[in-house]
């Protein structure tokens, strides 16, 4: 068996207003066990709290349900707070969480783009003459999962199931969109980002590398951060990076993003996980001789365990 299932941890008493929180899932699998995890398959989330002890005082609600032996662990991922030594959660993993501020001119922006690997992308784009789509249709989500499972390839991982992103655009409705650009027809890259109050979100991006020169990738966010600009929105998220990954890193600041560090907490301390078994030589042997639907297959499967 598997599944999710929200939950919400306060401290206010019953029949009273909200007014804080920390919202988890309940995931239940035969293969990675029960927990608690806020959230999943989100880069991060953060409590709703007022001082840091209505933080200890969700946190030891939650320790009781995994003492107890209800759920094997549970792991939180905020941003700008986190548990004290009390609570016993331990740092579990460590990653760059990178910002755009957005509120700059175009211009301004454009000025502070790496020139090599920004700027000079940008304008190789246009001369290129690349075709841009924006939106959420079926050819389009199949023009970006078609480029998803192809980087995933390269990255020795298994794509998400192509339903989770048909789920993710009946949900979020017009505030997600798909890119691609284009050349001669083909998909060359793609990305997927969602808008939230005064927040672009960058979630996903894909490309075929035979076509990288063509400046592809940068096209779709300088188009993103117009769009953006022109919604009044105020900054660009462009996700979390693991902290050893530098290239993705460089990639995210030569946009002149900021990064800051987000730390993922649990109780009780856990060991290697199924995404790091994922990362050994034989799994990576395995992922890049797989033909795609394989891999698909493997996705569908595996990915309902995990996040």
């Amino acid at each position: 068996m598997y599944g999710y299932q929200p939950a919400v941890v306060t401290t206010c008493p019953p029949r009273t207003p909200l007014t804080n929180g920390l919202v988890f899932c309940r995931i239940s699998s035969w293969l990675t066990g029960r927990r608690l995890v806020s959230q999943p398959f989100s880069d991060h989330c953060e409590p709703l709290i007022d001082r840091s002890d209505e933080l200890d005082e969700m946190l030891f609600t939650m320790k009781r349900h995994v003492d107890e032996g209800a759920w094997k662990y549970i792991e939180i991922r905020p941003v700008s707070c986190e548990p004290s030594g009390r609570t016993e959660l331990v740092r579990s993993a460590t990653y760059r969480l990178h910002r755009l501020d957005l509120r700059p001119t175009a211009l301004e922006l454009f000025r502070t783009f790496h020139k090599d690997c920004v700027q000079r992308k940008i304008r190789r784009a246009e001369r290129e003459k690349l075709h841009y789509e924006e939106g959420t249709s079926a050819d389009l989500l199949q023009k970006f999962y078609r480029l998803l499972v192809m980087t995933r390839r390269r990255q020795y991982l298994p794509p998400q199931p192509l339903n989770w992103f048909r789920s993710l655009i009946a949900v979020f409705g017009d505030q997600l969109k798909i890119r691609v650009a284009s050349k001669n027809g083909v998909a060359v890259s793609s990305i997927l980002t969602i808008s939230h109050k005064k927040t672009m979100v960058y979630k996903y991006g894909c490309s075929n590398p035979v076509f990288n020169n063509l400046g592809g990738t940068a096209l779709l966010f300088w188009r993103t951060i117009h769009e953006a600009k022109s919604h009044g929105l105020e900054e660009l998220e462009m996700g979390r990076s693991d902290v050893d990954n530098l290239g993705l890193i460089a990639f995210k600041e030569h946009w002149g993003a900021s990064g800051t560090p987000i730390t993922y907490w649990t109780y009780p301390h856990m060991g290697r996980g199924l995404p790091s078994v994922l990362k050994n030589k034989f799994a990576r042997r395995i992922v890049s001789i797989v033909p795609d639907l394989a891999l698909e297959t493997v996705g569908n499967h595996l990915y309902r365990h995990i996040g």
